[in-house]
């Protein structure tokens, strides 16, 4: 095993530390770590999903022990992600522009990590029937198409429009995030896409971090620091995929 891949390997024990620890599946920071390592997109999508099936299930189950799952909101989300979630992992996106638009995709993530955005409502409001509707197939739709869960976009508007507190968000988003990556996956899996036997070794890898992260993150345990590298790392990912010529 050469250093490059052990350099991967150890950011991927990160991403899915941190990510879970937040309620977060990881799929944007894995997908960035291909993206900065040169793994091709159609290894990209699948993998970060399965990785993203794993961590995400994992951080349910542990923050579902301690906060209990607003059921109410969280049908109202699911019950038009899943479909447009397969639906969105069905289209074909040419590379070069899929990673153009991973790249802004990963400034949600960097600027929630650096403590700019996803910040909670004053207040917890009512949430409305057919808006919770609409937003989850928005989010399924677009999170199949790119490969991702869809939690980086869906916690920050949650806590934005004060429909639920941050520990009750990271539970919806965890189990959100889980359905939404086994859909997508699903639809890759319906095209004939082929799966890198390397999964195996990145599951695991992103299990031990995402068992860690989510129990510590149930815990009420921060780590500002490491956000914040995290972030820088991120950051760079997005600058090297905007800035990447075609071909």
């Amino acid at each position: 095993m050469g250093s490059s891949q052990i350099i991967f390997l150890i950011l991927l024990f990160t991403v899915a530390f941190l990510y879970s620890s937040v309620g977060h599946g990881g799929a944007s920071g894995y997908l960035a770590l291909m993206g900065l390592f040169h793994f091709a997109p159609e290894v990209m999508k699948p993998a970060a999903l399965i990785m993203n099936l794993v961590v995400s299930l994992l951080t349910f189950l542990q923050y579902s022990r301690t906060n209990p799952l607003n059921k109410k909101l969280f049908l109202l989300l699911i019950v038009g992600s899943v479909p447009a979630a397969f639906l969105g992992a069905r289209i074909e996106i040419d590379a070069f522009v899929y990673k153009k638009i991973l790249a802004v995709i990963l400034i949600i993530p960097v600027l929630r990590l650096m403590g700019l955005f996803g910040k909670k409502s004053p207040e917890q409001k009512e949430f409305s029937p057919l808006p919770a509707v609409i937003l989850g197939i928005v989010i399924g739709f677009f999170s199949g198409m790119i490969g991702i869960g869809g939690g980086i976009i869906l916690s920050p508007v949650i806590l934005f429009l004060g429909w639920a507190d941050m520990k009750q968000t990271a539970t919806i988003s965890a189990l959100f995030i889980f359905l939404n990556s086994a859909s997508g996956l699903l639809g890759l899996v319906t095209k004939g896409v082929v799966i890198d036997p390397s999964i195996y070794l990145w599951v695991s890898i992103a299990v031990i971090g995402g068992i860690a992260g989510s129990w510590l993150g149930s815990k009420k345990f921060e780590n500002a620091v490491l956000k914040k590298i995290l972030g820088v790392v991120l950051l760079i990912a997005s600058v090297k995929l905007l800035t990447e010529k075609n071909g």
